[in-house]
C-alpha cells in the first residue's frame, strides 16, 4: 500500500492505495466523488475526464499514486462557490447538451480545458477537441452549441429536422 495525498476540489485528502489503483477508483470509491464516470476502462470514451494540475486527464489511465501531491478537480468542483452552476454547466443545461447524462461530466471537464486553452474556439475546433469523448445520445450538436455559448460566442443554429 502507498499513501497518497492530493488536493481534490480545493480540499487536501489522503488515503492508502494499492499500486494499481486508478485515479478514477480512488475518486469514486475512496472519496465518494461519483460524478467522475467509468465508461470504458480503455481511455476511449472520456467519461472519466478530470483536471490534474490544470490539465484534462482521462483518470482511468492514471494511477492514483501518480496524482500524489497534485491538484485534482472533478465535476463536483466545477460549480460556483455559492453552489450555482458554472457558466459551462449552465450552458449545457440551457442548450440541452445532455441527454442521459452519462458523458456529461467528462464533456464539461473537457469543455473547461478547451476554453482555458482556447477561449473563443470555432465550431470545428470544439468538435476536434471533443474527439476523445463519446456521447451515444445527443449527436454532439447541442454539446457544441453549449460550449460555443459558454465561450460567449454566437451559437450555431439548430439543424432542421
Amino acid at each position: 500500500m502507498t499513501k497518497v495525498t492530493m488536493t481534490v476540489n480545493g480540499k487536501t485528502v489522503s488515503g492508502e492505495v494499492k499500486g494499481n489503483t486508478l485515479l478514477t477508483e480512488f475518486l469514486r470509491e475512496d472519496l465518494r466523488l461519483t460524478g467522475t464516470h467509468v465508461g470504458c476502462d480503455t481511455s476511449q470514451c472520456g467519461a472519466c475526464v478530470v483536471h490534474v494540475n490544470g490539465e484534462a486527464v482521462k483518470s482511468c489511465t492514471m494511477f492514483a499514486a501518480e496524482a500524489h501531491g497534485a491538484e485534482v478537480k472533478t465535476i463536483e468542483g466545477m460549480a460556483n462557490a455559492d453552489g450555482s452552476l458554472s457558466v459551462i454547466q449552465q450552458a449545457f443545461q440551457d442548450y440541452h447538451g445532455l441527454q442521459c447524462g452519462f458523458c456529461t461530466p467528462g464533456m464539461v471537464m473537457s469543455a473547461a480545458a478547451l476554453l482555458k486553452e482556447n477561449p473563443k474556439p470555432s465550431e470545428a475546433e470544439v468538435r476536434d477537441y471533443l474527439e476523445g469523448n463519446i456521447c451515444r445520445c445527443t449527436g454532439y450538436h447541442n454539446i457544441v452549441r453549449a460550449i460555443m455559448a459558454a465561450s460567449g460566442q454566437d451559437v450555431p443554429a439548430v439543424a432542421a429536422e
